[in-house]
């Protein structure tokens, strides 16, 4: 069974050290932002960044990779519809899992405490 992870949680909840450490292809809409090994944010993009990563994963799932994880956010149903339709058009299996920062991860991409608690009171979820 071909298998679609997404990672959801807060910057520093350890997304993406979660990701490396089980393999498979992994891709986050931050990567858009990395020139030359730096991380370089640029809010205009944000929306641009978005497409590619959604891009990438239908790349990935036409060459039906067995595991393809993302790391964003994700802290609103609504922006993962679009990677549920993947997973339906190309047959694969989505989990949706919540990574919670319960280790003192680090934020590494420096994102403003007063965005953080935004991001955290809009976070939804359903069981």
């Amino acid at each position: 069974m071909k298998e679609l992870l997404l990672f959801r949680g807060l910057p520093g909840s350890g997304k993406s050290t979660l990701s490396k450490l089980l393999g498979g292809d992994h891709i986050e809409t931050d990567m858009y932002f990395m020139k030359d090994g730096e991380y370089q944010f640029d809010g205009t993009k944000l929306k641009i960044a978005h497409e590619w990563c959604r891009s990438q994963v239908s790349d990935w799932m036409l060459l039906e990779k067995p595991l393809i994880i993302v790391s964003n956010t994700f802290t609103q149903k609504w922006e993962m519809d679009s990677y549920h339709e993947l997973a339906n058009q190309f047959g694969y299996r989505v989990h949706s899992i919540i990574v919670e920062n319960r280790h003192g991860g680090v934020n590494s991409h420096g994102v403003p405490e007063d965005r953080l608690e935004i991001m955290k009171n809009r976070f939804e979820f359903s069981i």
